[in-house]
């Protein structure tokens, strides 16, 4: 008995001793499996990040071995094959090598037109010759697919291949971008896969960043300006005036100018106040600080709002008021130009080319004569 017990006691030790070593050795820092170096690209939609840590397999393998012609349906099979290891039965791609491939979002985003939710998910895909599925995992922790499991998918969407360039070592690029999208494109070997992240309120990402911003602010230009952007995005109106009166008159924040008044105006005919705004208006054009350049950009923010009547009695405004004074002419012509005047409008702008400040003004100005002589719209 007491013999039994003591095999016992050095069997368990030695057990002891390898479990111990085993988790020792995950925790060493060692090259990566087959030499597939990690990678990471990051992109910015508006304030949105969307980041893909993955590894990077090469097309010539760990040995040297070309295998070019050999990758997709071969090295990478088409379909969800059973990989015959782990607990998954049809297992798609791991889009990468090694970990998971794992994309992170910062914000909800749609992708091909599907929404997903903020997070961090597994990347996997199920690739086929004229079209691939794409899964989006909340399992984002797994090494490879050896357990993936549908149940935890949290977005599937379809995407089509294409031929690309040569890629060597499998990237991923944000091949096309813009205000509100972007274009995400595996690539490897001479075929890439790309697929359309959007964000569908871009405004409304950067509004609420704005008014966590604003908790802090004792800056009017800071209140002005998100007043402003409120107003050209058309979102927000009724706390957006309410920024724009803290601008003017806050506590400790407000200052009453030109610039400040005028916003308010616009917001206060935006929120149906129209009476209210006009006086805003006349307060603003009385200011001392409505000198001739903040007349005429107000102007021009009215003709960006579509309201050609108004920005034309502001550029005469300031013409009465500040007669023959850069950039008054420049105003009239672009006033005219709106209403279809483009005579008038042509002989203000030459007027106003005699007076330009400085080269800028002056080519600028040039352009602006030239425009009207070959009849041009002038105020897009």
């Amino acid at each position: 008995m007491f013999r039994s017990n003591k095999r016992f006691l050095i069997i368990a030790a030695a057990l002891s001793l390898f479990v111990s070593r085993s988790l020792l050795a995950q925790n060493l820092t060692l090259p990566p499996s087959g030499d597939n170096q990690k990678a990471s690209v990051t992109q910015h939609i508006g304030l949105v990040r969307v980041t893909v840590d993955y590894s990077s397999p090469d097309v010539h393998g760990p040995t040297g071995e070309d295998r070019a012609g050999k990758i997709w349906g071969e090295l990478v099979p088409y379909g969800a094959p059973n990989l015959g290891f782990g607990t998954c039965k049809e297992c798609p791609w791991r889009a990468g090598a090694n970990e998971n491939t794992v994309v992170t979002v910062s914000h909800d985003v749609t992708v091909e037109g599907k929404t997903l939710p903020k997070g961090a998910y597994g990347l996997h895909m199920i690739p086929g010759k004229d079209e691939w599925t794409v899964i989006f995992s909340k399992n984002a922790s797994s090494w490879g697919s050896y357990y993936y499991d549908p149940a935890q998918d949290a977005l599937r969407v379809k995407a089509k291949p294409a031929k690309s360039d040569y890629h060597e070592w499998l990237t991923y690029e944000f091949t096309d971008r813009k205000p509100d999208q972007a274009v995400l494109a595996l690539k490897w070997e001479n075929l890439q896969l790309p697929m359309t992240i959007k964000v569908s309120n871009v405004a409304d990402v950067y509004l609420a960043q704005i008014k966590n911003e604003l908790q802090t602010s004792f800056d009017w230009q800071a209140w002005n300006a998100a007043a402003n952007y409120a107003l050209q995005n058309k979102r927000n109106l009724v706390e957006a005036q309410r920024w724009a009166e803290n601008a003017v008159s806050g506590t400790f924040i407000g200052q009453e100018n030109f610039t400040t008044l005028s916003t308010l105006a616009r917001l206060q005919e935006a929120n149906g106040k129209v009476e209210d705004s006009k006086k805003t208006f006349d307060r603003a054009l009385a200011h001392p600080t409505a000198g001739p350049i903040q007349v005429h950009q107000y102007a021009r923010q009215l003709l960006t709002d579509g309201k050609k009547e108004e920005a034309m009695r502001a550029f005469e405004l300031n013409a009465r008021r500040h007669p023959n004074v850069w950039p008054v002419n420049v105003g009239l012509a672009r006033g005219h130009a709106a209403m279809g005047r483009n005579q008038e409008a042509l002989k203000y702008a030459r007027l106003a080319l005699t007076q330009a400040p400085d080269e800028g003004s002056k080519k600028n100005t040039e352009g602006l004569v030239k425009q009207l002589e070959e009849g041009k719209n002038v105020n897009q």
